[in-house]
């Protein structure tokens, strides 16, 4: 057996035991203490500011994540695309205006402005109305229709050459016979009302007149000073553009005619 050096075998066997205190505290402690919860804790593979970043990233409200970036999709897209697909929509969408106005002031329905006092007062010099110009599509002309029709060639030219259509009443339409007797007006050997003339407007310059099938007599409302059927005769009724139906200026006496 081999010497041990300074003790004796106790002694060995006594400092080679497992310490149950404290180091320095010199008492035996009681080995059946509660057992401790113990929480596992992932092993570090270095220095904490050198640790691998978290990949569980959450996104904030809106869309946003919380570095502050959005989703790869919603990035890609460049600011200037949305505002040059504006532009494009709303180009579309006059375009496609313009295109129904032309087609309604072809087919449907015009504006035509008034160039002289002819008919006075229910149109003054100015004044803007709509024309339908599918209204004799549908049915026929009609006694007392404010039209629009295409300037007769008998028509006086001398400063109007610019004036393409005139507007006028029908008073008398194909197959009908019209004349002036004392400044009213007789239909078919009848007299008409026209509440539309200024009271006591005589009607002068008209002889009995037969209108033939397929024509109509038109004139103004101001009787003393418009040229009218009296002066170039019946019209055709192919040369009738529209029947006026709206007054849209000006905006203090928009009504229907």
């Amino acid at each position: 057996m081999t010497a041990i050096p300074g003790g004796n075998v106790h002694d060995a066997v006594r400092d080679m035991s497992t310490p149950s205190g404290l180091p320095g505290d010199g008492q035996h402690r009681d080995t059946t203490e509660e057992p401790r919860e113990v929480r596992a804790v992932a092993p570090r593979t270095g220095p904490r500011h050198l640790a691998a970043p978290s990949t569980d990233v959450r996104r904030a409200p809106g869309g946003a994540s919380d570095d502050g970036s959005d989703d790869a999709e919603e990035s890609d897209e460049h600011p200037g695309h949305g505002i040059g697909r504006t532009v494009l929509e709303w180009l579309a969408v006059i375009a496609c205006g313009v295109l129904i106005a032309l087609t309604a002031q072809a087919f449907l329905v015009q504006a035509f402005w008034i160039p002289s006092e002819s008919m006075v007062p229910t149109l003054e010099v100015g004044d803007r109305v709509l024309v339908n110009k599918l209204a004799y599509k549908a049915h026929d002309v009609n006694h007392g229709d404010l039209i629009v029709f295409e300037r007769p060639p008998e028509a006086a030219q001398a400063g109007q050459e610019d004036i393409k259509d005139l507007i006028k009443r029908v008073i008398a339409v194909g197959g009908d016979t019209v004349e002036s007797r004392n400044g009213l007006v007789y239909v078919n050997g009848e007299r008409i009302e026209e509440p539309y003339l200024v009271e006591g407007t005589p009607t002068e310059r008209l002889p009995l007149t037969p209108v033939p099938e397929g024509e109509v007599f038109v004139m103004g409302d101001n009787r003393t000073n418009s040229e009218d059927s009296r002066d170039f005769g019946p019209i055709d009724e192919d040369t009738i553009v529209g029947r006026a139906v709206v007054k849209v200026l000006p905006l203090s006496d928009i009504g229907w005619l």
